[in-house]
């Protein structure tokens, strides 16, 4: 099975400030929803809560350390990571991205196979939650260069890499 980070990250690797994205891309968001549509997607509970219903066309796999955490259809809720992954791998996914938030991403980059990584040209100084470091042993597969206009504020580069 394939497990695929996929997330938008400023150039000092900040990913969102309360739980809330730090700007608005709707060209990344669409990239998103193309990305991982008909997917399983693994979040964190926090990352989870800050949408205002289950994404569509997705199964949602929460990972939280609340017992007896009540999720909607097509939503699953796990005590770890690694529950979440065998429980996808158990109903035959070969894909699973990961969408958030920064401990997430700290805890499964080490697995990961694949990083979808919208590279946002901007820095955010007041930033809580981070994207971890891409380190060396990931090869850049593609990019796709964004330039900013009058629906998304920001220039970004879509890079797709693999190990």
């Amino acid at each position: 099975m394939k497990i695929s980070l996929i997330a938008a990250i400023a150039q000092n690797h900040a990913i969102g400030k309360n739980n809330q994205l730090l700007w608005h891309l709707p060209a990344d968001f669409k990239h998103f929803k193309e990305t991982t549509s008909d997917h399983f997607i693994l979040m964190g509970r926090k990352t989870f809560e800050s949408f205002p219903k289950p994404l569509p066309n997705r199964t949602h796999l929460i990972v939280t350390r609340q017992k007896n955490y009540t999720v909607p259809d097509h939503c699953f809720a796990f005590a770890s990571v690694k529950d979440a992954l065998v429980f996808a791998q158990q109903q035959n996914q070969k894909m699973v991205y990961v969408i958030g938030g920064g401990e997430i991403y700290k805890e499964t980059i080490g697995i990961a196979n694949e990083l979808v990584i919208t590279h946002v040209d901007a820095e955010f100084k007041d930033a809580d939650a981070f994207f971890p470091e891409i380190t060396s042993d990931w090869e850049i597969i593609s990019e796709k260069r964004h330039q900013a206009d009058e629906k998304n504020e920001f220039d970004f580069t879509i890079i797709v890499y693999q190990r």
